[in-house]
């Protein structure tokens, strides 16, 4: 993977860069739609191609393990032939969704026991079957095996957790060192700064993940319930310290206000759940704030989604209409409100690159902050 560094704001630490794997090439910053078992809920490829203008995806190592498994995208020849997805992957390694199992799993320094979620079945994850998965799955870009731990953690815990995490980092080099993609192309790991909410830890594991060498560098732990001003803080800490020349990758956050936050102080790479999930329960983020349609206010109003939307969906369907069906339970309603928030999400994220090489990027993002924070 190469990255190039193209612009920095004048005024901030917020970059235009540009990725380029042997699937394509990905501008950033960048938000990747999340594809827990190889979909996009709700989104064909088609629409994540055409209409959201999605870069690149991901797909997450738990879930694809359990299903299909990995005989099946091996036969297949990895993810991007087994859904149709033809460009970037990134793939988690399944460490937050194992260690969400508190009450199935049991933790050492070899690795996390835990039981499926789906049948009870018990499974074992070591930061080298974590890589091993990785491979098979196929992402152009695979995590490191960490401990995400909760934001409220305390010190201790925090510290005993980043130990095992750094430890497990090595191990996760050593065995990407030892094998390679059995489909031919390359692919490349990004370790994880954690540390929680600790100053010392934070510096100490961006530290670390910098001297590895890594092509990227992801941020981890944060957006699990510590204070919104503690994840800025944490962020802005952690990009004093992570190579500037290698992109950043801030995991699972957040909403809008969040992105611009972060790529003002020097986030690349976002993802998160938030756009389909909250999609799909009714709320539509917009440039203009945040609409819940099953209000009553949206029954009979006939007007666009969005005047000037980044959809095709926004001016094909009004918000009474989406109201109805998100109302009704109707499949196609989820569809809608998934593409609108996806592409918007993509569309805020292009709209702030845009701005940092025009160099008025932090002007811009004080008026964005203040729609998309907007409840209509």
């Amino acid at each position: 993977m190469n990255f190039q560094l193209l612009h920095t704001s004048s005024e901030s630490a917020a970059r235009a860069g540009l990725i380029t794997t042997d699937h394509g090439q990905i501008e950033t910053p960048v938000f990747m739609p999340v594809g827990t078992a190889g979909t996009v809920k709700a989104v064909h490829v088609n629409e994540l191609k055409e209409d959201i203008k999605a870069q690149i995806i991901l797909g997450n190592t738990y879930h694809l393990y359990l299903r299909p498994g990995l005989d099946i995208l091996k036969q297949a020849g990895g993810l991007q032939k087994f859904n149709g997805w033809n460009k970037p992957i990134l793939t988690d390694s399944g460490g937050f969704q194992v260690f969400s199992l508190t009450d199935s799993r049991k933790l050492s320094e070899e690795g996390v026991e835990f039981r499926s979620h789906i049948d009870g079945s018990k499974h074992f994850f070591s930061p080298e079957k974590a890589i091993d998965i990785q491979r098979i799955i196929g992402g152009d870009i695979v995590m490191a095996f960490d401990e995400c731990t909760p934001g409220d953690a305390d010190y201790a815990y925090a510290k005993k957790s980043l130990d095992l995490t750094e430890q497990w980092l090595d191990r996760c080099l050593a065995r990407m060192e030892e094998t390679e993609c059995p489909y031919g192309y390359r692919q490349t790991l990004f370790p994880i700064v954690q540390g929680c909410v600790y100053p010392d830890l934070r510096r100490r594991a961006a530290e670390n993940a910098a001297e590895k060498g890594a092509d990227g560098n992801a941020i981890g732990g944060l957006a699990v319930g510590e204070p919104t001003g503690k994840m800025y803080e944490m962020v802005e800490l952690v990009n004093e310290i992570l190579p500037k020349d290698k992109p950043r990758y801030l995991m699972g956050v957040g909403k809008p206000e969040n992105l611009l936050e972060a790529i003002e102080r020097g986030v690349d790479m976002f993802d998160c759940i938030m756009p389909t999930r909250n999609g799909r329960n009714g709320q539509i983020f917009t440039k203009n704030g945040v609409m819940n349609m099953r209000n009553e206010q949206w029954k009979d109003d006939f007007s666009p989604i969005e005047e000037d939307g980044a959809s095709v969906v926004d001016t094909l369907y009004s918000k009474a209409y989406l109201r109805h069906l998100i109302s009704a339970n109707e499949i196609l309603g989820l569809q809608i409100a998934s593409v609108h928030n996806l592409a918007f999400y993509v569309w805020l994220v292009q709209e702030a690159r845009k701005h940092i090489i025009a160099d008025d990027f932090v002007a811009w993002k004080s008026t964005m902050l203040e729609n998309v924070t907007r409840r209509l």
